[in-house]
C-alpha cells in the first residue's frame, strides 16, 4: 500500500528530478546516480512528506543528495561540463542562420548563467 503511494506521489516527477540534478551536476551519469540515490532516500522517508508538494520535497532531496556527494569530492571541478551541442533538442527550423543565432544566444545565457554564484543560479534554473 505504501509503495503505490510512493509511486502515484514521487514518481510522476522523475524526469524534472533528472533535469535539475543534470543541470547540478552536468553529466547524464551522474545526474542519473544522483536521482537513484535521492528517490532511495525519497522511499525511506517518504513519511515526512508533510504537504502534497511532493515536486519541491523531491528537489530539496536531489539538492541535498548532490551537495553530499560534491562536499565528499576533493575537487568540485571534476564534473564534465555539459556539451550543449550532444544535448540540444533538434531544431525544426529549415533556416541555418536562424540556427547559429539560436545556438549564439544560448550560449551567451549559458555563459551567464555560470558566471553567477551556485546559490543564484539554483534560483534561476528552478524558476
Amino acid at each position: 500500500m505504501a509503495l503505490r503511494v510512493f509511486e502515484e506521489t514521487v514518481l510522476p516527477h522523475l524526469g524534472a528530478a533528472f533535469n535539475y540534478a543534470r543541470w547540478l551536476t552536468k553529466n547524464d551519469a551522474e545526474a542519473e546516480d544522483v536521482v537513484q540515490d535521492a528517490c532511495v532516500r525519497a522511499m525511506r522517508f517518504f513519511s515526512s512528506l508533510r504537504d502534497d508538494d511532493a515536486r519541491a520535497w523531491l528537489f530539496t532531496i536531489v539538492r541535498n543528495t548532490w551537495y553530499s556527494r560534491v562536499s565528499r569530492r576533493t575537487n568540485v571541478k571534476e564534473a564534465t561540463p555539459l556539451d550543449g551541442a550532444q544535448h540540444d533538442p533538434p531544431d525544426d527550423a529549415p533556416d541555418p542562420e536562424e540556427r547559429l543565432l539560436q545556438q549564439h544566444t544560448i550560449a551567451l545565457v549559458r555563459a551567464a548563467l555560470e558566471q553567477l554564484p551556485v546559490d543564484f543560479r539554483e534560483v534561476i534554473v528552478l524558476r
